[in-house]
């Protein structure tokens, strides 16, 4: 029986582990692949001490500080979560069974894809949905951003202060962002629009060199952002009815406990830090949610 069972193996999974086993908690970290999402990324420059080092390199030192406290890792998916507080039973697609007294969720979003051609093998090689991760590698470069709501037109007002160009690929006939943004979009000058243009391939051998659409045109560029919405990955909770705000994601209160009694989250699935999903905000609320649990078994819950 472990005190606690952490889905996720990346930015708040690996910190939680690593705070939960410093408070000689009983821990096991489950999660498909190793450091998560950031460990897709071809540069991190905005982890806090360390000035560029890939997002790779950043996770394993995750994954390593956990284990040297006493964290165990189990790369494997979890394929169903079963039981209430203290007597949870975490089972993953390949059979095994666990048994713990506490769940952390840590899954985080899947951003939406676009299911073109190029796209996956292209990821971290110019493919991005993150304009906050990835901008800084793009200086000066021409990029495409494929998207017309909020996200798409801010993320855009940030690259256009670093690329040379910026091409916004609309697949309907308006942006759909708040007008005070798309004001801001329409004064720079090195930001074009384009409506009605569907992506139908990302071409470029090594690195994206440019866009294919579905009316036969073409477009040159560097490197292309997706920002058409991203959905919580909740769904190894769902069955306990937690709490959820209008975007799906769950609800946690301070101390990153879900509505259902045993089971936390942190990181970009939850709430909290105004959903500014960023690895050191994952990171806390990882770290968080296992002092809170660590005090909850102190009081004799679970």
């Amino acid at each position: 029986m472990y005190d606690l069972i952490i889905i996720g193996a990346g930015s708040a999974g690996l910190p939680a582990g690593m705070y939960a086993s410093r408070y000689k908690l009983k821990n096991l970290i489950i999660g498909e692949l190793p450091g998560g999402a950031l460990a897709t990324s071809h540069q991190v420059e905005n982890w806090p001490g360390t000035i560029s080092a890939s997002g790779k390199a950043i996770m394993d030192t995750f994954a390593e500080h956990a284990l040297h406290f006493g964290s165990e890792l189990l790369l494997e998916r979890v394929a169903s979560v079963t039981g209430s507080l203290g007597n949870f039973t975490v089972t993953t697609t390949t059979g095994k069974t666990f048994e713990s007294k506490n769940i952390l969720l840590g899954t985080g979003n899947k951003y939406r894809r676009l299911g073109v051609p190029g796209e996956e093998r292209l990821i971290g090689s110019g493919v991005s949905y993150c304009a906050t991760c990835d901008g800084n590698f793009f200086k000066n470069k021409v990029l495409g951003m494929v998207g017309g709501g909020d996200a798409a037109i801010t993320e855009t007002l940030y690259l256009s202060e670093i690329a040379a160009h910026v091409h916004v690929l609309v697949r309907g006939e308006t942006l759909r962002a708040e007008t005070v943004w798309v004001d801001q979009l329409k004064k720079r000058d090195n930001v074009t629009i384009h409506y009605n243009k569907k992506v139908a391939e990302i071409q470029g051998q090594w690195n994206v060199e440019g866009v294919l659409f579905e009316d036969g045109t073409t477009l040159a560029m560097n490197g292309i952002f997706v920002a058409i919405g991203s959905d919580p990955d909740t769904k190894l909770i769902d069955a306990f009815g937690p709490e959820k705000d209008a975007t799906g994601c769950i609800v946690v209160d301070k101390r990153q406990a879900t509505s259902v009694p045993g089971i936390y989250a942190a990181g970009d699935v939850t709430t909290n830090s105004n959903k500014f999903k960023q690895t050191i905000m994952s990171a806390a609320e990882g770290c968080l949610a296992a002092n809170s649990i660590h005090e909850d078994l102190l009081r004799g819950h679970a």
